[in-house]
């Protein structure tokens, strides 16, 4: 029965300390400008399009499951800055990590940039791949596999990793200023509009059947 107890003890105390870790940044990060923006308990400061049932916290993560919706961070909007994530899909499980988004009541959103999470629905786009730019079609991991996103937003170029692994920068040659005399400035498109504007972080819940989950979900902002 000692033993057993001790056991149980010891248990606890390992299941405390992960739940302790849960969102929580090194001294390294937070002197390095790093914030977390989910306390890994609630979902304070974020915000549903398609109803509250949708999302919800269990064992330190954002688990998103049921029909089509999408959660916003709406304290903040962000132009120049750097997301990590530490994201989990299920077997044809399908979902998104948004940035620069505008707040939509409803719908998929129509701003902003998308960041594929699918490691084996039939969608071929897989997880990588920034939605409708960007093509990847090997997924960087497997189902039910914890990885960690890593994307770079800064003035026209959006760079994003997997796991410490740098995928590719994306470079919209049509933002920015006029090079040189006489330059003229470059049309206003949704494509440059988007990668040059403020915008909101969101999390996608696709569709019945699969099940995503978020967590240490951190931000550093940088200068504009």
């Amino acid at each position: 029965m000692k033993r057993i107890t001790a056991l149980l003890l010891a248990l606890g105390i390992l299941a405390a300390a992960q739940a302790v870790a849960v969102a929580q940044l090194t001294d390294e990060m937070k002197r390095d400008g790093w914030v977390s923006i989910f306390d890994g308990r609630t979902l304070e400061g974020w915000q549903p399009n398609e109803g509250a049932e949708g999302f919800k916290v269990e064992n330190g993560a954002i688990v998103g499951t049921g029909g089509r919706n999408h959660l916003y961070y709406m304290k903040e909007a962000y132009r120049n800055f750097e997301l990590k994530a530490d994201v989990k899909i299920n077997n044809d499980g399908n979902s998104g990590l948004y940035v620069k988004s505008q707040w939509q009541d409803a719908a998929w959103p129509t701003t902003g940039y998308e960041l594929q999470i699918n490691s084996s629905h039939r969608d071929p786009v897989k997880t990588g791949s920034l939605y409708n730019i960007v093509k990847i079609f090997e997924a960087p991991h497997k189902d039910d596999e914890w990885f960690t996103y890593h994307i770079i937003c800064s003035g026209n170029e959006l760079t994003v990793h997997i796991n410490g692994k740098h995928l590719y920068t994306y470079v919209d040659q049509r933002a920015g200023r006029p090079q040189g005399q006489g330059g003229q400035a470059p049309p206003i498109t949704e494509q440059n509009k988007r990668i040059s504007q403020s915008g909101h972080i969101a999390l996608q819940q696709h569709h019945q059947g699969s099940v995503v989950e978020f967590k240490n979900i951190f931000v550093k902002k940088l200068p504009d």
